[in-house]
């Protein structure tokens, strides 16, 4: 009886040591993280940032809508993809080329893409300790390349590599166009973006907004009162607004200054930000791997998209931010709770894309889908808890105001342009057969 005793408590205690196998779920956050942790290393910016994300999950998003019935290829409403079926020559786990897939298209695509290696080697001695067999994970990651391969030249047909030949944008004179900012006064950021194919909208200025309110200098003008808004909102913000501004700041590269030195902070993009808040939801909502990555892939799609029609917007109107309006024309030591972005001031960016991508990940997951955002933990800001994706972007919209580099009218016309790109892209899903959350 105590050699049974024993040899049950020996069993026991094994049973403890070893970890239970972990479900291919688990894999896909970190893995997409990863790419987020390369691209804050490059400083990509917020377009650049969200063109990377789509590609390297489209390649995933195909492989699995090829081995699952449940999943709508992409080739069905991604504009021009439409690549042939992989001959299935050999015995391989779609998930874990989809996994390996999404790190090999980053390692080709981002500018310090050789990153990514030991990413990839960690994933694969990871697949290895859970139990799949070498012969599956060297034909998973064969799959994976091909993939990988054809998403590249997917790519290169969206015009990104015409950009660097495109005339240096150069600031256009007259009072009301925008100008480089402080600290560091950089130069217009990809003033030619509108020229890059969308994914799943039919041009870039699709969903033209309206026009911004006109600028002016006279102090009883409507444009004045905006500006005026900005800065008696920036001189008087609550603790709570503080810290709504600073948890959707998402600027990729913010400058501090002390005495002559200036010190340079590399953040997570807008697109970085709502790409982990889905990762996250689904991990939430236990979503099977297979609509999980189909999800990811969609926002990230919506993403891109979002930023095209956004930018487009931007270097049209090419407005004035409000910093400059209220140095020159209000007080010229004013400065703004948070760093004034580079590039043109209408419309608010995070007001497009967080509106365009909640409709969305409202479609997919559920209209009242409560969850904890942690993702700005990485930068000592606290997690925050939202009612629905909605809310969280409409907090992410009115954080501009508050962090005194948009004005209401840049903010409210971009919750309207991003809204109609949302519900695009809803109808074009559901064109295409992807049904709601259950």
């Amino acid at each position: 009886m105590t050699r049974l005793l024993l040899l049950f408590l020996t069993l026991a205690t094994v049973a403890q040591a070893k970890p239970a196998p972990r479900p291919v779920e688990a894999y896909l956050q970190p893995t997409v993280f990863a790419l987020t942790m390369v691209m804050i290393h490059d400083v990509a910016s917020p377009p650049a940032a969200s063109r990377f994300y789509a590609y390297c999950l489209l390649g995933a998003h195909d492989l699995v809508a090829q081995n699952a019935k449940n999943i709508t290829s992409p080739t069905r409403f991604v504009r021009d993809f439409a690549p042939a079926p992989l001959a299935k020559t050999e015995k391989y786990d779609y998930r874990l080329a989809a996994l390996y897939s999404i790190l090999e298209t980053g390692r080709l695509l981002l500018p310090s893409g050789y990153r990514l290696e030991d990413d990839q080697k960690k994933l694969l001695a990871q697949l290895k300790e859970n139990g799949y067999s070498q012969a599956i994970i060297d034909a998973s990651v064969r799959v994976a390349q091909t993939e990988a391969s054809r998403v590249m030249a997917y790519a290169a047909t969206d015009n990104y590599r015409l950009l660097s030949a495109r005339t240096r944008y150069r600031p256009a004179k007259g009072d009301g166009y925008w100008y480089p900012t402080p600290p560091g006064y950089i130069e217009a950021i990809e003033p030619h973006w509108r020229t890059i194919r969308p994914m799943l909208l039919d041009s870039c200025n699709q969903f033209k907004p309206t026009p911004p309110v006109a600028f002016s200098k006279d102090t009883t003008s409507a444009f004045f009162a905006l500006a005026r808004e900005v800065y008696d909102t920036g001189n008087a913000l609550t603790d709570e607004q503080r810290a709504v501004a600073a948890y959707w700041d998402c600027n990729p590269f913010a400058i501090n200054t002390s005495g002559h030195m200036m010190i340079g902070f590399k953040k997570i993009s807008p697109g970085g930000h709502w790409l982990n808040i889905a990762a996250l939801a689904v991990e939430r909502a236990k979503t099977p791997f297979d609509r999980a990555v189909l999800v990811q892939s969609v926002a990230a799609m919506t993403l891109m998209d979002a930023f095209i029609s956004c930018w487009d917007e931007k270097y049209r109107s090419n407005r004035i931010r409000p910093e400059t309006v209220i140095n020159r024309y209000i007080n010229p030591r004013w400065q703004p709770l948070l760093q004034t972005p580079p590039f043109p001031e209408y419309t608010s960016g995070h007001s497009v894309i967080s509106t365009a991508v909640a409709e969305v990940l409202t479609y997919m997951l559920g209209p009242d889908f409560a969850f904890t955002d942690n993702t700005e933990i990485i930068f000592d800001l606290p997690e925050r808890q939202f009612t629905s994706f909605r809310q969280a972007a409409q907090e992410a919209a009115i954080s501009r105001l508050y962090g005194g580099i948009h004005y209401r009218d840049a903010i409210e016309n971009g919750q309207t342009q991003g809204s109609a790109i949302g519900s695009f892209v809803v109808q074009k899903l559901k064109k295409a057969g992807i049904k709601p959350a259950p």
